[in-house]
């Protein structure tokens, strides 16, 4: 795992205050699509249990795993009784009963694409669901994005992480959705948008900023100071865009480990 897959550990609870958690609307998606009930789901890189909650919630039985042990710290406090934790990295999660559902909730960025989906697909019951979903979270009046791009623009030209498989933002088909369809593992790729639009104050928006990857791996001398630079171009409330893309697909039937 590189050092930004690792960096959120020290941003545990501020990850839990200012991350956006996830709507009703998000489970209704991918259980629709499922067509069947969903009694199990895996979850990799669980973070704080902003999507472990939703899942766990409406009655699934889910096994969250997450490598850091401050953010599983951190999920203890929030998940409902009987959440199973895993502290273990997606590529070491050892093998065992199949899951109805496996989902990671902006994580699947981080794990090895070596074998990641035979390894995904070893996860799940012959015909099981797995979902990828996540976006950025930006103002969304295109000046205050202008703003805040020009503020940090000295110490970071993104703060957003690069398609893995290099698919431009353009393009229809988004990753994960790319590589799903190039997986002889997988069929039936759907990509989905769902819009959300929130409002923040400016301070929350730049408390949601440092537990973004990009800043938390500067030097903390730097960090402090670009966060401060984009506090001071922000009015007083920030709306914000935080449209979340899911991707599903299903492991397709009869297929030999």
């Amino acid at each position: 795992m590189t050092d930004r897959a690792l960096s959120f550990g020290v941003m545990a609870q501020a990850y839990e205050r200012f991350r956006p958690g996830y709507p009703l609307e998000l489970f209704d998606l991918v259980t629709a699509y499922a067509g069947r009930p969903v009694r199990t789901a895996l979850e990799i890189g669980a973070g704080t249990g902003k999507a472990t909650r939703l899942f766990a919630r409406q009655g699934i039985a889910v096994t969250a795993t997450e490598p850091d042990g401050a953010m599983l710290a951190e999920l203890h406090k929030h998940v409902p009784a009987g959440v199973r934790t895993v502290r273990a990295a997606f590529e070491d999660l050892p093998p065992g009963d199949p899951y109805g559902l496996v989902y990671a909730a902006a994580a699947l960025h981080w794990t090895s694409p070596e074998g990641r989906w035979s390894r995904m697909a070893g996860l799940l019951e012959p015909g099981g669901v797995f979902a990828c979903f996540g976006g950025p979270v930006q103002p969304a009046d295109p000046a205050v994005e202008d703003a805040v791009r020009a503020a940090r623009a000295p110490f970071l030209e993104s703060d957003e992480v690069p398609s893995p498989d290099g698919t431009p933002p353009e393009h229809a088909m988004q990753w994960p959705g790319t590589e799903l369809q190039r997986s002889e593992w997988f069929t039936g790729v759907r990509q989905s948008v769902i819009e959300r639009r929130l409002t923040m104050s400016s301070h929350d928006y730049v408390g949601h900023l440092s537990t973004v990857s990009a800043y938390l791996v500067l030097p903390p001398p730097e960090r402090e100071e670009v966060l401060g630079r984009i506090l001071r171009v922000l009015p007083e409330t920030v709306e914000i865009a935080a449209d979340i893309t899911v991707h599903l697909a299903r492991r397709r039937d009869g297929r030999q480990e």
